[in-house]
């Protein structure tokens, strides 16, 4: 019974997780309309929720080996829910984005406590299937979250994509009697002060990106937040070079193939979130689809994330999985090429979810494996961190240069030719970086896994 409990509360709560961003997605066109407020306002309502799943994710991480792995996912379960609850009786915008900057540190704790348990849990070949899930229950959460929500939204207004994961989330928290209690019996001192000096670096940075194409680059706010910015993300760098025991080894960027893959995924998630971010209003605003028939056209770009990894993970038999992350980076790169040149989206989304599902089955992996095994750990949670960093980055420029040629207006005229200027950028984003892992990639040595498997033979 516990197994089954912490397998069942822990994808459950998973789910949300990418259920609520798919949400907040779907409806920012409603939420913008309703609230009577800037499409400036309304991104924090998903840039809020990213920064802080991203930076707090360290913390919590270290918080839950410290004061117990089930004790902080309950309580991330718990402050998400309760946000999602209050984000949808939120009177105004302001409400709405503090609650949801709330809910993305619940979400953190869900991910990294979700994780422990499970870690916890099971062993060997059932941890690997385990974890198999947990990543297929993040995709689905993703995918099938914007068709979801999307009928949500249709039948109880903007409102019910946060009532439904709300009360889901609450209903989950009966369960964790179930699930045993585990932390470290030694802990060294924690280091708090770095994650914290990143995380609000990155809030900053994103009222820079938000704020400035409204207020003006030059204004007082945001050069005074630009500053505070860049001084907080010296002082992370410092504090984790110093630190005897750093939630972020840094110096793991000085190996040429680990900061290849970490370019790849940023370019990757860069195209994928702004994509599921803006893509339903674009619908909206140029197909004269309901938000519902947007949510499900959007599965075009995400579908092929359910069949193609596996594929690729068969043909790293005979196609090296290197090569792989290089062909996706192209395929994206046409793909975002060919949408912005023509009226069609069919084929151009195809191409692209194709793309970028070659590689999402493959990064991972590859980027722990490009370093000793004694540094595994660290170089996940740096990956994961450079990709939750990267994709809320993307998603507030990208959403900065909407804002800016649409005056504010995701409905209006603009909006088609503001998509296919970001589209065009995403593109060559996309086709830099592929040149840029092509050599490093070349010029670097194999990673420690082939040089085991070399020095096995020999």
């Amino acid at each position: 019974m516990n197994r089954v409990a912490t397998v069942g509360v822990s994808l459950t709560a998973l789910f949300l997780i990418p259920f609520t961003f798919s949400a907040t997605s779907v409806a920012l066109t409603r939420i913008t309309e309703d609230l009577h407020t800037t499409f400036a306002a309304a991104q924090w309502v998903v840039n809020g929720y990213s920064a802080t799943l991203a930076g707090f994710m360290l913390v919590t991480g270290s918080l839950s080996d410290r004061y117990g792995r089930r004790k902080l996912f309950f309580a991330g379960v718990a402050l998400f829910s309760v946000c999602t609850l209050v984000s949808a009786v939120a009177p105004d915008i302001v409400v709405l984005d503090l609650a949801r900057v709330v809910a993305g540190i619940g979400a953190a704790a869900m991910v990294t406590g979700a994780s422990a348990v499970l870690g916890q849990a099971f062993t060997g070949a059932e941890r690997t299937k385990i974890f198999g899930l947990f990543g297929a229950t993040l995709g689905l959460g993703l995918a099938f979250g914007l068709t979801l929500s999307g009928l949500l939204i249709e039948s109880f207004g903007w409102r019910g994509a946060f009532w439904l994961p709300g009360v889901i989330g609450l209903i989950t928290l009966a369960f964790f009697r179930f699930i045993p209690e585990s932390r470290k019996t030694a802990t060294a001192r924690m280091d708090w002060k770095g994650p914290a000096a990143f995380t609000f670096a990155l809030m900053l940075l994103i009222l820079v990106l938000v704020e400035g194409p409204e207020l003006g680059w030059t204004s007082p706010l945001v050069l005074i937040a630009l500053v505070g910015s860049v001084a907080l993300f010296l002082l992370f760098a410092g504090i984790e070079r110093r630190a005897a025991d750093p939630m972020l080894d840094l110096r793991l960027l000085t190996s040429p193939r680990f900061l290849g893959l970490c370019a790849a995924i940023v370019a990757i998630v860069a195209v994928f979130a702004s994509m599921v971010v803006y893509l339903p209003s674009y619908f909206v605003a140029t197909q004269a689809v309901s938000v519902a028939q947007a949510g499900a056209l959007v599965v075009i770009l995400t579908g092929p994330m359910l069949v193609v990894p596996i594929l690729c993970g068969m043909a790293t038999r005979w196609v090296n999985p290197l090569t792989q992350v290089i062909v996706s980076l192209v395929l994206i790169s046409a793909g975002a090429a060919w949408f912005a040149a023509t009226d069609g989206y069919v084929g151009p989304l195809l191409l692209m979810g194709v793309g970028i599902a070659i590689a999402f089955g493959l990064l991972d992996g590859l980027a722990v494996g490009s370093v000793p095994a004694e540094q595994a750990g660290m170089a996940a949670g740096l990956f994961n961190t450079t990709k939750l960093t990267g994709e809320t980055l993307a998603v507030t420029v990208v959403g900065s240069m909407l804002a800016a040629r649409t005056s504010g207006a995701l409905a209006g005229a603009e909006y088609p030719a503001a998509m296919d200027l970001a589209l065009w950028v995403l593109g060559a984003l996309c086709l830099g970086v592929a040149l840029l892992v092509a050599v490093l990639f070349r010029t670097s040595e194999p990673e420690p896994e082939t040089r085991r498997r070399r020095a096995a033979v020999s």
